[in-house]
Formats: structure tokens, sequence, C-alpha cells
């Protein structure tokens, strides 16, 4: 007799997909409704895969007419499919292993953006994820000075190179692959080159977060690497000072453009930490940035103060969230990474990164110059 518990009987035998336990043992069959000789079956799975729904009907069908049902339905519910991640203008993700990249950038030099990338990312890691970390910033490589490991070599595996870790985190960096003091004079063509290799080049992990400490300003840096892989979300770092502000007006602009969601933005330099009586005292101002987050439609994710131990941390190789974990400022860091992680959460449930980057854009009456594939001017 056709009812709910033989219909539930026939289901024990439609294993998911790729397992040996059947949809019944999982827990995936939410519903069974018997009408006369029509049945409505409905499931919840944790897969967004269209192959995978459509076997599980095939399956469910058969094995449920096979009892006498005359007409099936099945609904099967799924997660919604993160939109693909690849850039409109390219099309290319040259790490999809990779889940998330973010792209760590300032409108000026001396902020603070290498500081904030590698405290951010060791606090990420401190929280149970995977993390690397990319210095992308080619003429100023201070990643590996401020983790410790200036002399350290990275391994060769094959024809890739193997990232550095330490402190919990995967890194890389142009520093690492030179002489110490060595300068590099490059055109754009051959910086862009080189960003694409450290991402396609390196053994990094199958990383939640690959952090990418840009160089100063909206260059040609910025646009390969919004061509390259697509960026989850930016964070911009400034000083409160209006001469700062001005250039991270610039930097949130160039996010918009390249359309990369904006996380948030880091406020540098926010009030001063006495180390003699712990006060705080705002010397270079406070707060200042929070106009242009709303302007931005976006948040100040961490006030980092002056504190002397993060200066001498990055000094000695010491990143104070890591070595001075009880501190203030360290704790802020622990928080903006918090904050981080809920928006690359928010991103990916929107559908993810699009990345739809632009053309560079000159200004009325300039002419666009182009460069060859030996980077000289294609004029």
């Amino acid at each position: 007799m056709l009812n709910k518990d033989s219909v539930l009987g026939a289901l024990n035998g439609v294993k998911y997909p790729g397992f040996e336990k059947d949809i019944v043992t999982f827990g995936f069959v939410k519903n069974v409704e018997v009408s006369d000789e029509n049945v409505f079956v409905e499931l919840d799975i944790p897969s967004a895969s269209e192959d995978i729904a459509n076997e599980l009907k095939e399956n469910i069908t058969k094995v449920v007419s096979g009892g006498g049902a005359q007409r099936v339905e099945v609904v099967i519910k799924q997660p919604k499919p993160p939109k693909q991640m690849s850039n409109s203008q390219s099309g290319k993700n040259i790490a999809p292993h990779i889940k998330n990249f973010v792209m760590v950038s300032s409108g000026k030099g001396g902020v603070g953006k290498t500081t904030t990338t590698v405290n951010l990312a060791i606090a990420l890691a401190s929280q149970g994820k995977k993390v690397g970390l990319l210095d992308a910033d080619i003429y100023g490589p201070n990643v590996p000075r401020m983790l410790g490991v200036v002399d350290k070599a990275p391994e060769i595996v094959g024809q890739k190179v193997k990232p550095i870790l330490v402190h919990g985190v995967e890194m890389m960096s142009m520093g690492s692959l030179m002489e110490q003091g060595q300068s590099l004079i490059w055109r754009g063509a051959m910086i862009m080159k080189a960003i694409e290799q450290l991402l396609a080049d390196i053994l990094w992990s199958d990383l939640d977060v690959l952090f990418i400490d840009m160089p100063p300003g909206t260059g040609d840096a910025q646009l390969t690497l919004a061509q390259s892989v697509p960026v989850t979300a930016g964070i911009c770092v400034t000083t409160p000072q209006q001469v700062a502000l001005d250039d991270t007006e610039r930097s949130l602009d160039m996010f918009q453009k390249l359309h990369i969601p904006i996380a948030g933005i880091m406020e540098n330099m926010s009030g001063f930490i006495c180390p003699g009586c712990s006060n705080e005292y705002d010397i270079f101002g406070k707060g200042t940035t929070k106009p242009l987050a709303k302007k931005f439609n976006t948040q100040v994710i961490g006030e980092i103060p002056i504190e002397p131990a993060v200066r001498e941390g990055g000094d000695a190789g010491k990143p104070i969230v890591f070595f001075k974990p009880e501190s203030v400022t360290a704790k802020r860091y622990q928080e903006a990474a918090s904050k981080l992680w809920d928006e690359i959460i928010k991103v990916n449930e929107e559908g993810g990164a699009s990345n739809e980057a632009i053309q560079p854009t000159t200004p009325a009456g300039v002419s666009a110059c182009s460069t060859n594939s030996q980077g000289g001017c294609g004029c």
C-alpha cells in the first residue's frame, strides 16, 4: 500500500551521490506527502551542484514509481551557487584554489599599510583561518622584515616556489626572491608580469584568504590584480590627516571603478597610547575617516593607535598581534579581522566578487600610451 512509510522505505535505497549513506539517514528528506497515487518529496541538500540534484531526482522518481506511485514530484532545496569568480574583462582566475582575495591598498605611502596587512593576516590566522600574505609592493617589499624572515630563502619545488610559513601565515614577497637592498627599476609591464607570477607560480595552499599588500596609489599593480583574480574585498589604510584622506578617497574610488567590494577603512595612527601611563591621546586626530566611509557606503573596521610596540615589533620582525596579543593594539587588530571576515561572508552570500575591471583612464586631452612586450613604450 502506498503511504508515507512505504515511500520513506523506498527512499532508504537512494544513496547520496559519492557516499555510502542514503538520503534518509543523512537527514536530507524534509517532507513526504502522499495523496492517492501522487507523491511529493522535498529534500534539502548541502551541494549547489545541478548534476547531483538531477541524479537524485532521477533515482527518487525511479524507486517511488516502482512502489506504485503514478506521479512523483521532487523538490530539492540547495545553497545558492556562488557567482562565477572571474573578471568580466579578462575572464581569468589564475589561482582558483584560493577562496578569497583581499586587496590592502592606500592612497599614499607611509600610512602603515604593510603593518596593517601583516597584523590583520596573523589575527585572522589565529582565529582559525588558513591565511596567506602576498607582498605585491614590488618596489618596497617590507613584509619579510616585519615577519622576521628577511634572511630566509624560500624553497624551490620543481618549477615553482613554496611560500614561507611564519606565525601561521604563508608568505611570499619579491624581497624574499632577490638580494637584500637590490633595487628594481622596472616598467609597468614588468610589474604586471611579476604580480601574475607571484600569484600563479607560488605553491599556495587551499587558503581561506590571501591578503595582498599593494603598492601605494592606483596604477598598474592594482589593475593587474583585478584582472588576474576575483578580489573578494578591498581594505583602504589611511591616517586621520586631511592630506592622507584626499588620497584615500582616490583609492576608494578605484575600488568602485574596479567593482571590488569595499570591506572598510583602517584608520592608522588613530590616537597615541602612552607607554608610561597607558592613557590614549588624540595627537593627530581621530575618527576623521567616518564621513569618508559613509560617502562610500562602507565602515571604519579599525582605529589603530600609535603604540611604540607596533614600531618596535615591525623593525624586529615581531608583529604585535603575535608577540603582544594582550595589548590594546593587538585586540583592535583582532576586532578588525573579525569584521573583515564578516564582510567576506557577506560578499560571498550575495554572489561573490565580479571584479568587472575597467580600462585605465586618461585625462581629457592626454593620449593613452601602451607598453609593448618588452616593457617599452608602444606609442
